[in-house]
């Protein structure tokens, strides 16, 4: 039965089968990861439809929508039916969620660990491709003034100006500091890159009373912490 259904496009099933019509009458929360991505895909191709290609493609990702998000353009476009404006829709899609998870992320007013510097960051840093260098910026009290980027696509210390750093601890009134940046890797092991970049702005920064708290290192599902490693 279900070997005939896949041959019918997706306007012969049912109106209770059917994933924009399901979604209508019984609510988004029904339906399944294939159907929400069928819909956003739209259609499938002569052979398949558009719920049987969105399997296939969540199959592909070990059916997690965190690995699925983290494909790209072209790796999406590897599966037969999916062309660039699908391919372009899907990931557009996986971004935004990645956006309303870090938008909705509960934020600690006061830092207190490295647990609670990783609950703000790991919805920013934690599923990138890529590698980001973050600052946050304290008060007194240990509270987040300011979120900044400081470098993106890389790790190496020509991308972290230490001028940069301390003028926006400067312009905040920061006392202290936090470092964080991500492998995308998965790998928590500091590299020696990782602790110059430490040790140099640990220094500039206590010539100007302004503590450097920690440095983050940041994965999907884990953190390292240099000052819980007493390499502060």
């Amino acid at each position: 039965m279900s070997e005939a259904k896949s041959n019918f496009t997706i306007k012969n099933w049912s109106l209770d089968d059917r994933p924009r019509e399901k979604l209508l009458q019984k609510g988004k929360d029904v339906l399944t990861d294939a159907e929400l991505i069928a819909i956003l895909i739209g259609s499938g191709s002569r052979n398949e439809t558009a719920v049987s290609l969105s399997q296939r493609i969540l199959a592909a990702a070990d059916h997690d929508l965190n690995k699925l998000g983290k494909l790209s353009i072209a790796q999406l476009m590897d599966f037969k039916g999916v062309g660039e404006a699908k391919a372009v829709t899907i990931a557009a899609a996986m971004e935004l969620g990645r956006r309303r998870r870090a938008a909705g992320a509960e934020e600690p007013s006061k830092i207190t660990g490295s647990h609670t510097v990783y609950e703000v960051l790991q919805p920013i840093l934690g599923e990138l491709g890529h590698e980001e260098f973050w600052i946050l910026y304290l008060n007194n009290s240990n509270v987040i003034l300011n979120k900044h980027q400081l470098s993106k696509g890389g790790m190496t210390g020509t991308l972290v100006d230490v001028r940069l750093v301390l003028k926006k601890a400067l312009e905040t009134g920061a006392v202290s500091i936090i470092l964080a940046h991500n492998h995308p890797s998965g790998t928590l092991k500091p590299s020696q890159a990782d602790k110059d970049i430490t040790s140099k702005l640990k220094s500039a920064a206590s010539a100007l009373d302004i503590k450097v708290l920690d440095h983050l290192i940041i994965t999907e599902k884990a953190y390292f912490s240099f000052a819980d490693e007493g390499l502060l």
